[in-house]
């Protein structure tokens, strides 16, 4: 006989109100129903009250784990209606800003899935790394989680020499903090026995359902928005981190590798960081239709943009990676154990507030 147990939207293991309707035969998941709409801001029809200046605070604010990434993407959609040439430097720092904030959202999703497992003491360990690259981007931008640093034609600040030197500084010591947990990650006994095997996601799967970031790389499948160049990234060089088993161990795997890649990466743009500007002053009105592609930590985002000169943009719409990642999601449930859906649904990192706005 078959059970319907609903879990969420509230849940001691699970940060976001997502609510599914499993139904169980036995303790096995045979079916996973999503109900989502328990958030809502009406952020995009913000688009009739605040001008397109304003609305580079309001994107933000659509996730503010990754908040710089999603103003990097709305400028560069303004900048291209417009026609404006971003200075290289400020290039450079939007994309520094980008993987720290990459940085700080993998630890935080690190030390959320310690919590799951019940281990508080790793937990603690990977926010307190955490809360070094927090230090950096409030050191440098001015605020901890929304800098609000990103505006039409480059960047509100810069970053000095003394800056730069301090942040590769704090890259080598973060990177020899990864090193002291990264047995624990990778080895510990707890760790594999709840997450190898756990929430398979085949390649044929992850590529048909539209999984996105390191869910999709995490089952094979070397798609990464930033391979692209845009912004900065055409000025470094780097491959997508990829793992090819598709459970939740691998998209651990992938989210802790990509850490040390944005350390990486972050080294070979101040080693080439040029001097110069870090805004130029846009002119005129936007008008036309544009769509740009990011790579937030979670994956794929993407901005529709449509302006018709006005002072206000007719239309903003933005497609999140967690949208993208729920139907993979409930492919992957069906014939897992009851006691592993909260890992299995934290191994997506879902965002609620990015899906819901």
């Amino acid at each position: 006989m078959a059970t319907i147990v609903p879990f969420g939207p509230q849940h001691p293991v699970l940060p976001e109100p997502l609510h599914l309707r499993l139904v169980l035969q036995d303790e096995i998941v045979t079916e996973a129903l999503p109900t989502l709409g328990y958030v809502h801001r009406g952020l995009e029809t913000l688009v009739t009250l605040k001008d397109v200046d304003q609305m580079v605070q309001v994107v933000e604010r659509v996730c503010g784990i990754c908040s710089c990434i999603h103003a990097h993407n709305y400028c560069m959609c303004i900048e291209d209606l417009l026609g404006v040439e971003v200075p290289p430097r400020a290039d450079f720092l939007r994309i520094i800003w980008s993987e720290l904030h990459r940085m700080h959202s993998h630890l935080l999703w690190l030390g959320l899935l310690a919590d799951a497992f019940g281990m508080e003491s790793l937990f603690m360990h990977c926010w307190r790394i955490r809360e070094r690259v927090l230090d950096v981007m409030e050191a440098t931008a001015g605020n901890r989680v929304i800098m609000s640093v990103n505006r039409v034609g480059g960047t509100r600040r810069d970053m000095s020499d003394d800056q730069l030197r301090w942040v590769l500084q704090v890259a080598d010591e973060l990177e020899q903090e990864l090193d002291r947990i990264k047995p624990v990650l990778t080895n510990d006994y707890t760790v594999k026995k709840r997450t190898v095997g756990k929430g398979v996601l085949t390649r044929d799967q992850a590529y048909e359902l539209g999984a996105a970031g390191p869910q999709l790389r995490g089952s094979g499948v070397a798609q990464d928005i930033r391979m692209t160049g845009y912004g900065g990234y055409k000025y470094v060089d780097f491959e997508p981190v990829v793992e090819t088993d598709g459970d939740s161990y691998a998209r651990t795997l992938v989210r802790f590798r990509e850490i040390y890649q944005a350390i990486d990466i972050i080294r070979q743009l101040v080693s080439k960081i040029p001097r110069g500007d870090i805004w130029a002053k846009p002119k005129g009105r936007p008008e036309g239709e544009i769509v740009r592609r990011t790579e937030q930590p979670r994956g794929e985002l993407m901005y529709y943009v449509k302006a018709s000169g006005g002072k206000f943009l007719d239309r903003v719409r933005i497609r999140t990676p967690t949208f993208a990642n729920v139907p993979p999601l409930l492919a992957m449930l069906p014939g897992c154990e009851m006691a592993d859906v909260p890992v299995i649904v934290l191994s997506i990192d879902p965002c609620i507030s990015c899906t819901e706005r």
